[in-house]
Formats: C-alpha cells, sequence, structure tokens
C-alpha cells in the first residue's frame, strides 16, 4: 500500500506541524476527507513526519479550502504504525467529500519532548527524552506514581495507572538523557520536576530504566475474523492484550466495540469463542453496556481480570462494516459478483465497472489475477439488496476495497442486466 501514497505533508499551517492534511497519489497532491479521520491516524501522521503526537484534529476546515482532488480513503490505525502506508486503508462506499471537510491536524512538535517506547501504544512503555537533539533513557531509583502522573499528563495520555522499572529484556541500551527525577505530581511537564539531585542522593540507590502505563493505552481490536470488522473481542489493558467473557454479552456490548473501531453498528453478537480461543488474561466479564458509552471500558463490569470464565467462553463481533466478496457459483470463480455488507449478501452493480476493478475482485477472491465482465444477462428486476454501483478502481488502487464507489445503497440498482457477472482467469 506505501507505494500508493508517495507523500504525506500539512499546509496552511502556522508550523510544518500543523495544517490540513495532504496525499501524493501518482504525481498529485489531494486533500484527506475528515469523515473517518481519527486522532489514531492524527498521531501516525504527526510521527512520521517527526512532529511528536496529536493534540487536536479540528474540524470545519481551519486550514482553508485544498485546490486538488479530495480522496476519500479511510485510513484504519492502531496508532503503533510508523507512516499512515502501514495502515489498513478503504474508500468501497464512502460518500462523496468537499473541500470544506478536509482532514487537518495539529501536532505536538517540539513540545514532545518525552516519548514512550516498547509498549504497545503510545502511551505506554519505556521513557525517554529528547535533548540536545538526541532521544536519551530516563533513569531513577524511586519512580512512582507521582513522576508517572507527570509523564502521561505530558503526553496526554490521561491518567496515571501504574509506574515500573522495565524487566532486563525491556531496558534501553542508548545514551542516559535525564537520571533522577523527583515530581510532586501537578508539574505540566517533567522538566518542571527536580531534576537536580545531589550526588549523594543519586549515590544512595541504584538508577533503572523507568517506565509507566496510562490510561490512553487501553485499546480493542478484532481478531481471527474474516475482515477488519468481525472477530473475537481482545482489549489491551496493563500492557497486554486480553479477552472478554461471554456472560451476559449481548448486542448493545458489541454496538460499543463497532463504534469504538469505527466499523459502523453492531449485527450480532457471539460467544463461546466462535471465533476460536484466545490465549492470556481474560480481562473482563459481565460486560452491561447501554449502547451508548464511547469505550468498552466505560460500561458497567466486573473487576478487572476477576472473572470464572475459561476462553471457551470468548466473546465475538460482526460489525456492519465488515464486507467481503463472493461470487455466486459452483466453482466459487464465476457467477454473479456479491458484497456482504451491514449483515447481508447483496449485487454489485456493473455501471462504470472497468477491466480493472474485475481483476481486483478476480484477485481478492483468490480466483486470479485478470478476469472479464458477462454482458448478455437476462431482464427482470434485481430481488434482494443491489449495495453498489459506480466501483471505479484505477491504477493507483491495489485492493478492491481501496476503490472509490458510490456510497452504500442497498438500491443501487434494480435490473438484473446491472448486476455484475464475472468469470475470473490468468494466473492463481
Amino acid at each position: 500500500m506505501w507505494s500508493e501514497f508517495t507523500g504525506f505533508r500539512l499546509v496552511n499551517g502556522s508550523t510544518a506541524c500543523e495544517g490540513r492534511v495532504e496525499i501524493h497519489v501518482l504525481g498529485t497532491w489531494g486533500s484527506l476527507c475528515a469523515s473517518h479521520w481519527d486522532l489514531l491516524d492524527a498521531h501516525v501522521l504527526c510521527r512520521h513526519l517527526d512532529c511528536g503526537f496529536a493534540e487536536s484534529i479540528p474540524r470545519g476546515g481551519p486550514f482553508g479550502r485544498g485546490t486538488g482532488p479530495v480522496w476519500r480513503d479511510s485510513f484504519h490505525c492502531d496508532g503503533t504504525e510508523a507512516h499512515l502506508g502501514q495502515c489498513p486503508v478503504t474508500a468501497l462506499g464512502a460518500s462523496p467529500c468537499s473541500h470544506e471537510n478536509n482532514a487537518a491536524v495539529i501536532c505536538s512538535a517540539g513540545s514532545a519532548s518525552l516519548r514512550l517506547v516498547g509498549g504497545g501504544s503510545r502511551c505506554d512503555g519505556r521513557v525517554e527524552i529528547f535533548q540536545h537533539g538526541t532521544w536519551g533513557r530516563v533513569l531513577d531509583d524511586q519512580w512512582d506514581m507521582q513522576e508517572a502522573s507527570v509523564v502521561c499528563r505530558q503526553l496526554r495520555c490521561g491518567e496515571a495507572e501504574t509506574a515500573y522499572n522495565p524487566p532486563k529484556p525491556q531496558r534501553g541500551t542508548g545514551p542516559v538523557g535525564l537520571r533522577g527525577v523527583r515530581c510532586a505530581g501537578h508539574e505540566a511537564n517533567l522538566t518542571l520536576c527536580n531534576t537536580s539531585l545531589p550526588e549523594s542522593v543519586l549515590a544512595a540507590g541504584i538508577a533503572e530504566d523507568v517506565g509507566v502505563v496510562c490510561w490512553g493505552s487501553r485499546q480493542v481490536r478484532l481478531v481471527n475474523g474474516p475482515g477488519r470488522c468481525a472477530g473475537r473481542v481482545e482489549i489491551y489493558y496493563q500492557g497486554s492484550w486480553g479477552t472478554i467473557c461471554d456472560d451476559g454479552w449481548d448486542l448493545p456490548d458489541a454496538t460499543v466495540v463497532c463504534h469504538q473501531l469505527g466499523c459502523g453498528g453492531a449485527v450480532k453478537a457471539v460467544g463461546s469463542a466462535h471465533f476460536g480461543e484466545g490465549s492470556g488474561q481474560i480481562w473482563l466479564d459481565a460486560v452491561n453496556c447501554s449502547g451508548a458509552e464511547a469505550a468498552l471500558w466505560d460500561c458497567p463490569a466486573g473487576s478487572w481480570g476477576q472473572h470464572d470464565c475459561g476462553h471457551k467462553e470468548d466473546a465475538g463481533v460482526d460489525c456492519s462494516e465488515f464486507v467481503t466478496l463472493r461470487l455466486e457459483n459452483s466453482d466459487g470463480c464465476s457467477g454473479r459478483l456479491q458484497v456482504f455488507y451491514n449483515g447481508t449478501w447483496g449485487s454489485v452493480c456493473s455501471n462504470s465497472m472497468t477491466l480493472k476493478t474485475v481483476s481486483l475482485a478476480c484477485k481478492e477472491l483468490g480466483c486470479g489475477d485478470r478476469g472479464i465482465l458477462e454482458t448478455r444477462l437476462p431482464y427482470g428486476r434485481v430481488s434482494g439488496p443491489a449495495w453498489l454501483d459506480r466501483v471505479e478502481c484505477g491504477e493507483r488502487n491495489s485492493s478492491f476495497w481501496q476503490c472509490p464507489s458510490a456510497p452504500w445503497d442497498p438500491q443501487s440498482c434494480d435490473d438484473l442486466r446491472d448486476e455484475a457477472h464475472i468469470t475470473c482467469t490468468g494466473c492463481r
């Protein structure tokens, strides 16, 4: 995917680290639609541009209108990627977007003198400080929640959950940027704490690398499913991934997960390890969401790690934005092209469909790298939904899901002659 996007930049800001997001594709700079742009995507872009982390993603076009195309691509980053090109991308079914709805970000830039490394998110890990053009380790012999609170606050990662000394395999090996620090806990920046401890104090203890886990490190993901928006529910908490017990697991619980992941609504809440058994911790049991919560951990539930379950009871979800393709025929590589969306199979219409679109559909189905669009089709009306029309894949697209199309609509076409029937050929 990285080859499609050959550059990223921020424009019209007062510094190089804030502005409207622009993407370079096939020689052309264009703006990015803000419909699915979120803080995790913005964090990845800020890090890639050496601008720290994302402080905010302002809406309403504060950095002016672009003049080129508006890309409707949706990035689905988890926040740990090195650049946006490593994040899953979709464009299929996206609604049209105007220049008034351009993605933007304000990065922390030079103020981000701290970072956390070696964790599973940007909000947990070993602490490093940036001084004199170099990242250095932070060492201390009495590291506790006061210091951790300052670090988490400075990085806008919420409250501190844990202060710790990393085990030997996770310790740093580079230069030391700060040795010995004492905070009251209310400081806005680690450098505002007491960092000028007398040599007698420093010599009295054994200074080691320090780490923190902040509240903002919590994440949710779906694993072992057929796509990004279906699978076993797992939560990242206290530095490790764990599962959810299916006791009381229902559609409102699943709805919160789907919304949190940008996967639409919930179609189905499943239990009994429907997507396979997980391993490690079972973090939550008896989850009881209303469906309106912003995150799964905002829902009433038992205490973290307290349960009477085994992994054979791991919970899972199917979200409405889970999509997949099939060809309705016995061999699976020819027939009516259908897409699964919002929990239902429906037709794909053939208007504006190119050979590139057919080829990418065949590739997605594991049916070779070429195909033909059948044309001699009978008259009649489409039965059931017809979800997609005007799927127009171009040279920049390497996946069917990245192709622009008309928005999702269950009545995209109603004439049988407009349904896409394809036969795949080429190398498998």
